[in-house]
């Protein structure tokens, strides 16, 4: 008698615990060349088709080699998913996929306590260490106790997984960031296909390419799969947003198209006159994509050379742009202050950085407010407006048009780093319910004087060169009222100065009142520009539901102010006005409403996050409440 022994079946891994989160935030965070903005910005576009409600902020090294592996050349870029609508890109990251120690050492500290850990260990040999700057290894000496570390040969295992690659080994190394991408995915359960589906258009002339790295992204998901590491992944459901056509779009990118709306619905041929500077180029960059649109892109051989040409389109009859960022408004300063004295519309986009001097190229700062205010030689004022959020420099743009053509002054915007480069989800406006925005130019001859003044508005008219009996002259000095000859009288000078600052003041007619979020009165108003938007935003909700006394008002419009500021500002105990600088919104506000303002500056190259506000605004009311 025979009896058949069957092998033992082997043990089957149990699928991994599921559990879905309310919200995440994940870093990835490496050396300048291993991809990790492309990396993080895979995981923001797939994440935005899955619905996610989202915001990013990118980090770019500040130079352009900086030596690989040290801190100057860490490279990372944050991105919060959530199912709830959100306002920043999260105080401190859930998860850190660190490629190598520098980058674990620039980011762990900003890492909540047991966070997930993410590394490369490849890349945690004496060498790196040491350009580091830890004298022992940080994987075993106890640093990151009290988080969840997991670590992965991520290096090792993706030269395994290309072995049979066309491609050298450099290119095959520089797949590695996919295979960290491939591991995040599975954690957050994430599909894999949009990303393949990039790969292969974007690579489409260099299929090997493409293969590698889908490749890679398909071994960094397996691997999390069959690992007995990774016992948990997560899930984010869609987020609940107005219903619409959605799309990702950076700050930068939302003010190129919004000014090409605006040249379409004023019918002005749009000209840029640019000089690249970080973090502005990407404007022209994106501008020069849409000639097909009647888009006309000019970058000069300095900032000077650009604006003078903007003006000089601006006088030919087009919607004139010149974009930079700090160091080029220093530059373009007096051609500024030509436009001003010319009359003639002009935007101007300062996307802020760090400063002064080179300063901090890539990171962020709000400290060009009071150069936009006062920064040109003369009683030169112009209207100022300054973006909140990446979504809303789409809008920003076509109010600038609005103001400079309807007032015929030069107008300038206002945004910065952590806006240009970050990202949300950006409802698709109905194009046919954007500010119509047409205008005619003067064609009448009779009685034509190209300082005449519109009773409303005060604009002088705008005549384009060539139509017959329109011949008038412009220039720097200074204009006689009305006839626009040259005049040094000191009394038609005093008048001439008053008009151009009145002029702006009149803007003040034409602009929303400033809406308060929360109380029209009560103990604390926190009051924002800018970038500040989403931290402020998030803080006096959180304050709110914890029971604080705190509404929110946020500043769009610069110069002039909206003309019930100082009503707003007189319905609260107290006024906190954050700022990305030291003080100078809090400077104008003292100024001009004898207000006791309380400035909270930060000036890291960072934005602010939510606690820091909500922590100041509790500071504000426990002592307001022990005066009492």
């Amino acid at each position: 008698m025979t009896t058949d022994v069957k092998e033992p079946s082997p043990p089957v891994k149990p699928e991994p615990e599921r559990q879905k989160l309310g919200e995440v935030v994940v870093r990835f965070a490496g050396d300048s060349g291993d991809g990790m903005q492309l990396t993080g910005g895979q995981f923001t576009a797939t994440s935005a088709i899955l619905g996610n409600d989202l915001a990013t902020l990118p980090d770019f090294p500040a130079e352009i080699r900086a030596p690989a592996g040290t801190l100057p050349g860490v490279s990372a870029f944050q991105v919060r998913i959530a199912d709830y609508d959100i306002h920043t890109p999260g105080d401190a990251p859930d998860v850190l996929i660190a490629m190598n120690p520098a980058a674990l050492k620039q980011s762990l500290g900003d890492l909540k306590p047991n966070g997930i850990v993410i590394v490369n260990t490849d890349e945690f040999n004496a060498n790196n260490l040491k350009k580091a700057g830890y004298e022992t290894n940080p994987l075993e000496d106890g640093t990151v106790d009290g988080y969840r570390l997991f670590s992965a040969a991520i290096s090792t295992m993706t030269r395994r997984t290309l072995e049979d690659s066309p491609l050298d080994f450099k290119s095959r190394d520089r797949c590695k960031n996919f295979f960290a991408l491939g591991m995040i995915y599975w954690m957050f359960s994430r599909p894999l296909d949009m990303s393949i589906d990039w790969l292969e258009k974007k690579f489409s002339r260099r299929p090997e390419v493409a293969q590698a790295n889908v490749k890679a992204l398909r071994a960094g998901f397996n691997f999390c799969d069959i690992t007995d590491q990774f016992q948990v992944r997560y899930e984010v459901e869609p987020a609940r947003l107005t219903p619409g056509t959605y799309r990702n779009v950076m700050g930068n990118s939302a003010m190129a198209i919004g000014l090409v709306a605006a040249s379409r619905r004023s019918g002005l041929p749009l000209f840029l006159g640019s000089y690249p500077i970080t973090p502005a180029s990407d404007i022209l960059h994106e501008l020069a994509r849409y000639k097909n649109f009647g888009v006309t892109t000019f970058q000069a051989e300095d900032e000077i050379a650009a604006v003078c040409a903007a003006i000089g389109a601006s006088f030919g009859g087009a919607l004139a742009v010149t974009t930079t960022s700090g160091p080029g408004v220093a530059l373009k300063s007096e051609a500024i202050g030509l436009a001003v004295m010319t009359e003639l519309p002009l935007i101007i986009i300062n996307v802020q950085r760090g400063g002064p001097s080179t300063g901090l190229p890539t990171k962020t700062e709000q400290s060009d407010l009071l150069q936009a205010m006062f920064g040109r030689n003369g009683e030169s004022p112009i209207p100022v407006l300054a973006a909140q959020s990446p979504p809303d420099c789409f809008d920003i743009a076509l109010e600038a048009t609005r103001i400079a053509t309807r007032y015929m002054v030069p107008v300038m915007v206002l945004s910065d780093g952590y806006i240009a480069n970050g990202s949300e989800p950006w409802l698709l406006p109905n194009v046919e319910e954007l500010p119509d925005l047409r205008l005619d130019f003067h064609t009448q001859a009779e009685g034509f004087a190209p300082y005449s003044r519109d009773p409303e508005t005060l604009a002088r008219p705008w005549a384009v060169p060539g139509t017959p009996g329109l011949e008038h002259r412009l220039g720097g000095l200074e204009k006689q009222d009305g006839s626009g000859n040259v005049s040094y009288d000191p009394h038609n000078h005093e008048r001439m100065t008053e008009l151009r600052a009145e002029k702006v003041e009149r803007i003040a007619r034409t602009i929303p009142d400033l809406e308060i979020d929360g109380a029209p009165t009560g103990d604390l108003l926190i009051l924002g520009w800018g970038s500040t938007y989403g931290a402020i935003a998030a803080a006096v909700n959180t304050g709110r539901e914890a029971g604080l006394n705190v509404s929110r008002a946020h500043l769009r419009y610069l110069n002039p102010f909206p003309k019930n500021l100082g009503e707003v500002l007189a319905g609260f105990k107290r006024v906190l006005i954050p700022e990305m600088n030291c003080g100078q919104l809090a400077l104008l506000i003292r100024a001009r409403y004898l207000v006791d303002a309380i400035s909270f500056t930060k000036v890291q190259g960072k934005p602010f996050f939510r606690r820091e506000i909500l922590d100041k605004a509790r500071e504000i009311l426990e002592a307001e409440a022990d005066v009492n």
